[in-house]
């Protein structure tokens, strides 16, 4: 054989093995394809993987990732509803669920991803405006709203102060801000997944406000609790007073019934004692007179007495009535 001919022969091979390397491709597990044709997509996506055929030299094999993909944004700030300023720093989970629409608006994920900054930035920053900062970050773990059960008690039961209540939390916001950027990456053949705040930062500016905040809770809280020392210490010193009253008021009435039978006792011993002869009530009767002159009369006392005074006739006729007395004896 010449060796022309087999240069030609050599040549032949390699222009069947091109064209053949040309006319087949490959689809992966994880990706889909578009074909096109002078720059044009040409037919349907080809999603399946395997072993595929087309014209070769005049059409291109455009591979696109149908994974789910990462979107992980800048931190920036922006305001609250209260005017707070604080950074958010948020991410998303995406994939291209319509291949031919993403690949005639954007053509590669390095466009994707531009278009997902300005949509979901956007998106967020229409949320956060239209709350509360109270709303973005107190929350449990499961990312439900959430209060200090004893600023809530310090509120409904002291009125210590109200604070703005939480009326969806931060999974809600995330929701709103989904709901309205999936929308409108649609048009772009991309589905959203999900949406995450990663991680919220408050401002420079806006750190002293939220101390402060701080501050006026754990103040509320500690009123709460003054108050209801104060409250169960006024308690306690009115059942002490009240404990003490009846004590007293019990053993007075205690007292008075001791003393009033003691009285009616002695009472019935002196009457026993000298009612018994004229003799022993006479005798009474000068007893006690002589025991009331010393509680009566004092070194400078002046007496006006009548003539029949019962002091004045012992006084005057202590021997008229030591003699009266000697002559009932004979």
């Amino acid at each position: 054989m010449s060796t022309f001919k087999k240069l030609s022969t050599f040549a032949v091979i390699v222009f069947l093995v091109i064209v053949t390397r040309e006319a087949f491709y490959t689809v992966g597990e994880v990706e889909q394809v578009i074909i096109t044709q002078f720059g044009k997509p040409v037919g349907q996506p080809v999603v399946n993987a395997g072993l595929n055929i087309k014209l070769p030299f005049i059409q291109q094999v455009n591979a696109i990732d149908k994974r789910v993909l990462e979107w992980d944004g800048e931190p920036s700030d922006m305001p609250t509803k209260d005017k707070l300023y604080i950074s958010v720093d948020l991410f998303a989970r995406w994939r291209i669920n319509d291949p031919l629409q993403y690949f005639l608006r954007l053509r590669d994920e390095r466009s994707a991803q531009s278009r997902l900054d300005d949509i979901l930035g956007s998106e967020t920053r229409n949320a956060v405006a239209k709350h509360e900062l109270i709303e973005l970050i107190r929350t449990s773990k499961n990312r439900e709203p959430t209060r200090d059960t004893l600023l809530n008690k310090a509120e409904d039961d002291l009125k210590v102060g109200i604070l703005v209540p939480i009326q969806k939390g931060r999974k809600l916001v995330e929701q709103e801000i989904f709901a309205a950027a999936a929308e409108k990456v649609q048009v772009f053949g991309i589905e959203l997944l999900d949406i995450r705040f990663k991680r919220i930062n408050y401002n420079e500016s806006v750190r002293p406000k939220i101390y402060e905040r701080m501050v006026s809770e754990r103040r509320q809280i500690a009123e709460r609790f003054l108050s209801e020392g104060n409250g169960e210490a006024a308690r306690i010193r009115g059942d002490r007073v009240r404990d003490l009253n009846k004590i007293e008021s019990e053993a007075y009435r205690q007292v008075e019934e001791i003393r009033g039978k003691a009285d009616a006792k002695a009472a019935e011993i002196y009457a026993l004692a000298y009612n018994q002869s004229p003799q022993s009530i006479s005798l009474y009767t000068f007893t006690r007179t002589m025991q009331s002159y010393p509680t009566i009369i004092s070194g400078n006392t002046t007496l006006v007495l009548s003539t029949d005074s019962d002091l004045l006739k012992f006084l005057n006729g202590v021997d008229v009535e030591q003699e009266e007395i000697g002559n009932d004896n004979r």
